[in-house]
């Protein structure tokens, strides 16, 4: 005869529930809604540095305003694996490039960005 192991309801459900409760930030999804997706602006520098990392990665321009004084943008772009599928590699762009960057500017007007498309200086323009 084989035994059966029961388990009382009030412990499935609580197993249940701490799975239901664990899993939930891995089908998270990161917003856009702070920023202004619905107007794009294009604003173009030179790289800075690239921060290739999940779940976006980040590029930092340092782009001249209107009285020609250098201002540091926060552009964050897709995650790698994206980017990847859209032709980009982690050495795509070097500090000293020359790109533009064009996508929603924050809604606060705080200079970061983000960005759907990044156009090198070879003219070339990539998804992102």
């Amino acid at each position: 005869m084989i035994a059966r192991i029961q388990f009382p309801a009030a412990l499935f459900a609580f197993v249940i529930a701490g799975f239901v409760i664990t899993m939930t930030p891995v089908f998270a999804h990161h917003s856009l809604a702070m920023y202004d997706m619905s107007n794009p602006v294009t604003v173009k520098g030179v790289l800075e540095r690239l921060e290739w990392t999940n779940p976006h990665a980040y590029l930092y321009l340092n782009v001249k305003n209107n009285r020609g004084n250098l201002e540091e943008w926060v552009i964050e772009i897709d995650r790698p694996d994206f980017l990847k599928k859209n032709g980009w590699t982690s050495s795509t762009v070097k500090p000293g490039d020359i790109i533009a960057c064009t996508g929603g500017r924050a809604k606060t007007g705080a200079r970061t960005m983000r960005c759907t498309m990044v156009e090198l200086a070879s003219g070339q323009k990539l998804r992102s």
